[in-house]
């Protein structure tokens, strides 16, 4: 699957598409109660057009000045504002049907309330965690020349754990905005643990090495483990929720968590794909770098900050998840070769579909027990981590 233009073709890409939306029909439809295929994608469907023809309608009546007054100039829509969106909409449309084709009811039922309500928005949010927590892995491992940098293995994930839990058993909160006080203390424990971690390697080892990084972020992660510890038992009321989710988990996760996930990814993950040819830079060495004209520090400085958002947003929605950006930037390097340009792409694809088949087999292997998402990533993690570094030391 490796091409020599350094960029991926159209056919590639949409292989890459296919895999990735095959795997999530798969892990919509698959659970305690599992759904077919047909009748999954027309839910889905009539949840489309439900939301649709809802905004289409907010947009008529805003850009008319009210729904009353845009129907033929004189009257009332019978019900008034709360008539249905199936009515207002037939008379807008002005017989023409244009709308009202688009509209539909709102799906009702046992397998509309679990897809819609259930799984349809943890599906999301799980994809685009293992998307994000896989660039970020990639992005790392291209930045500091390590094949087993990762949040998890560096210890910027524990920064992140600790940050959120603080957040939990305190009661950090911003008004309007009920998850957000997590995420900002995540996001900003993430960036200075980072900052922390390299720096005391480079203290130890002006050379960076991958033994020294990974020692480093093992003893980072004991100590912050401990301070969880401890905040937890000034926070007992809370111990079940943190203990929980210190395990990693995205049940219970929200269509607004996955539009902030969405958010933060194409910000985020757009600045990190757009570095991907400075990365393949770094691939030669920093001075080499620097001779070719890339300015180190400054790119350096803004992939940090950008994998410390994506790692903080992830950890504060799914708690801590390990592993994702150590394993999915190997296995998918194997297809598509170290071309950064190629590689983070496809990072985004295969963290994805690695999660959703993770949290997959967390749902179904045990049912009707649930594990936690994040001891799935770490049995298999654990094994491919051995393997890579083995694999290191013989090269070496």
């Amino acid at each position: 699957m490796r091409s020599r233009s350094g960029r991926f073709s159209f056919i590639e890409f949409v292989i890459f598409v296919a895999v990735t939306f095959a795997v999530f029909c798969l892990c919509v439809c698959i659970g305690s109660v599992s759904i077919p295929l047909t009748d999954t994608l027309s839910v889905i469907w009539d949840g489309v057009r439900y939301h649709l023809g809802r905004l289409g309608m907010a947009v008529i009546q805003v850009v008319s000045g009210s729904g009353a007054e845009a129907v033929g100039g004189a009257g009332t829509v019978p019900g008034g504002v709360s008539a249905t969106v199936e009515s207002t909409g037939a008379v807008i449309s002005g017989g023409n049907g244009v709308l009202a084709s688009w509209l539909a009811a709102k799906p009702e039922g046992l397998q509309a309330s679990i897809i819609l309500s259930v799984r349809l928005p943890r599906v999301l949010c799980v994809a685009m965690t293992g998307a994000a927590l896989a660039l970020a892995g990639g992005a790392m491992q291209g930045l500091l020349k390590n094949p087993l940098a990762d949040g998890s293995t560096l210890g910027v994930s524990s920064g992140a754990a600790l940050g959120a839990v603080i957040a939990i058993a305190f009661g950090v909160r911003f008004p309007g905005l009920p998850f957000a006080g997590t995420m900002v203390m995540a996001i900003l424990f993430a960036f200075l643990s980072l900052v922390l971690i390299l720096t005391l390697a480079y203290r130890l080892d002006y050379s960076l090495a991958t033994n020294t990084i990974i020692l480093i972020g093992v003893i980072f992660s004991m100590f912050v483990s401990s301070l969880m510890n401890i905040i937890v038992t000034f926070a007992a009321d809370r111990i079940q929720h943190i203990t929980f989710w210190t395990m990693g988990s995205l049940q219970g996760a929200s269509y607004q968590n996955a539009l902030v996930l969405l958010g933060v990814l194409m910000l985020c993950g757009g600045m990190i794909l757009r570095r991907a040819q400075e990365l393949n830079a770094f691939a030669i060495g920093e001075d080499n770098a620097r001779h070719i004209g890339v300015d180190v520090r400054r790119v350096k400085l803004v992939i940090l900050i950008m994998v410390s958002g994506l790692i903080g947003v992830c950890v504060s929605i799914g708690g801590s998840i390990g592993f994702v950006g150590l394993v999915t930037p190997h296995i998918v390097r194997m297809l598509v070769g170290p071309n950064h340009r190629r590689l983070l792409p496809a990072s985004l694809f295969g963290g994805a579909v690695f999660l959703m088949l993770a949290d997959l087999a967390a749902r179904t292997l045990l049912n009707p027990i649930e594990l936690p998402i994040g001891v799935v990533t770490s049995l298999v993690g654990a094994v491919v981590f051995v393997v890579i570094f083995y694999r290191s030391r013989r090269r070496s």
